[in-house]
């Protein structure tokens, strides 16, 4: 067991950031899941939400829950301080979360990188449905026969859902594949769109502009409001794409439609 590095700094008037460290790579991954496991079990009065980044957890209050809660009853007790006047929200909700990080205890550094199953995402790699496939190999001198095979044979990890979402930035890419984003973003990608930017490689998981490389389509919802939870993937689930043909996409489209998908 070990202590945890971290720093917290705030943001706005109803949000602190607890950073974990600089790099995108699978340690700080699973410290943040780690964490954030363990600030789920330890909510504040006035706690609204945790938003996990690749090496940060954001987490946003009600600033009036937390005064009228903490400042008139637990939180000048633990500050020692006098007055209701000397503390603000962010010092309230500072003070919790100092507390649960100074009796957190880290577990190995690869706890919990091996996870029970891997969740396969079904592809249709070109076939009007990734219109840069073509783009992509000819940037990186390959045919598009090997780029669709160097993209579903890694394993990605689920490092964030941000930008739109349900939107998955999925890390491990192949250096091979490393391709820079469209100079030019497109006004509307269609839902399901799989696509390479930099480094990353990701899934729109409904239609919204975009300027990442398109090199194929998943017929699978990714995010559903009513479900819960909503999205498909989450912080940590680690993905294998599945090539498919353009009758298996058509099929499962038209199944998920008969279930109102």
């Amino acid at each position: 067991m070990k202590k945890l590095s971290y720093e917290c700094h705030i943001l706005g008037d109803s949000a602190i950031v607890i950073g974990l460290g600089a790099d995108i790579d699978l340690p700080i991954l699973n410290r943040v899941r780690q964490l954030t496991d363990y600030l789920e079990k330890n909510r504040f009065v006035g706690f609204i939400e945790m938003v996990t980044a690749y090496t940060s957890i954001t987490i946003y209050y009600d600033s009036n829950e937390v005064y009228n809660h903490y400042l008139k009853v637990e939180a000048i007790k633990k500050s020692g301080r006098t007055g209701t006047n000397t503390l603000l929200p962010y010092d309230i909700v500072f003070l919790h979360i100092q507390h649960c990080l100074d009796n957190f205890e880290l577990e190995n550094e690869n706890h919990g990188s091996e996870p029970a199953g891997i969740i396969e995402i079904p592809v249709c790699y070109g076939e009007g449905y990734g219109p840069d496939l073509k783009d992509v190999a000819a940037y990186h001198r390959v045919s598009t026969e090997e780029i669709v095979h160097l993209h579903s044979s890694q394993v990605y990890p689920v490092y964030m859902i941000g930008f739109a979402p349900g939107f998955p930035y999925l890390g491990g890419l192949d250096d091979r594949l490393v391709t820079p984003r469209k100079s030019v973003p497109r006004m509307r990608i269609p839902a399901g769109s799989v696509g390479i930017g930099g480094a990353q490689t990701g899934i729109y998981p409904f239609e919204t502009p975009g300027g990442w490389n398109l090199i194929g389509r998943t017929p699978l919802a990714l995010f559903l409001p009513e479900s819960d939870p909503p999205s498909l993937l989450k912080v940590g689930d680690q993905v294998r794409f599945v090539p498919i043909t353009q009758e298996q996409f058509d099929y499962v489209s038209e199944r998920n439609m008969g279930n109102g998908l």
